[in-house]
């Protein structure tokens, strides 16, 4: 089982993606920042039906998603310390060029192409722990996971309740993407700064607590 302290940290981390999936799907028009499964289909049916326009926007968002992933674990491996802060980072810098670029007059096209940057990153920042995937941006495994631990449960193989924690996972985008939905119907693009205040405090949390913030 995953510590409850950590657990929590992880759902609020999970909780911010959903909110930014959200606004990124919204302003996308039906494409995602974090899902690149979905992503991922809509390429290979844009590429059969010759929607080029189609094909070169989610093209990029998993190429920039990879590049994030990829920039995020870079930086996480570097140091216990200030691994999580330099992921953390670039996960801001990501959420304010797109906040920037939207302000400045850029198309969704272009601004929310940051936003799969800073999904791609996240999922460096926390280690899973007991099994349990922290902080992630996507829960597609998550929730196979947890029927799998159910599963397993019920023939005394797993701790009885640990498909619960994915489940709350689960939850936890659910909610995230909801109150998205409802900040970006009240706020627009400025209710990008609720998730720009989440990712500061981790960060600015990692930054003061050192290796104390990973045993959390």
């Amino acid at each position: 089982m995953t510590p409850a302290p950590k657990l929590s940290l992880g759902l609020l981390l999970t909780a911010a993606a959903g909110f930014i999936d959200a606004i990124g799907f919204i302003k996308l028009g039906g494409f995602y920042t974090s899902f690149m499964s979905g992503n991922t289909t809509q390429l290979g049916d844009a590429l059969v039906n010759g929607v080029w326009s189609v094909a070169l926007l989610t093209a990029s968002l998993v190429l920039l998603f990879f590049l994030g992933s990829f920039a995020g674990s870079a930086l996480a491996l570097t140091s216990r310390h200030w691994g999580p802060v330099l992921t953390l980072a670039l996960v801001l810098l990501a959420l304010v060029t797109a906040l920037s670029l939207t302000l400045a007059g850029y198309p969704a096209s272009q601004a929310m192409l940051a936003l799969a940057i800073a999904a791609g990153a996240q999922n460096a920042v926390l280690l899973s722990e007991g099994s349990v995937r922290l902080g992630a941006t996507f829960v597609t495994g998550t929730l196979f996971v947890a029927g799998q631990d159910l599963a397993r449960a019920l023939r005394h193989e797993a701790p009885p309740w640990r498909w619960a924690q994915h489940l709350l996972v689960w939850a936890s985008l659910l909610a995230g993407a909801a109150f998205g939905a409802l900040g970006y119907r009240t706020l627009d693009i400025y209710a990008l700064a609720l998730p720009l205040a989440v990712y500061t405090a981790f960060l600015l949390g990692f930054a003061l607590l050192g290796p104390r913030a990973a045993k959390l």
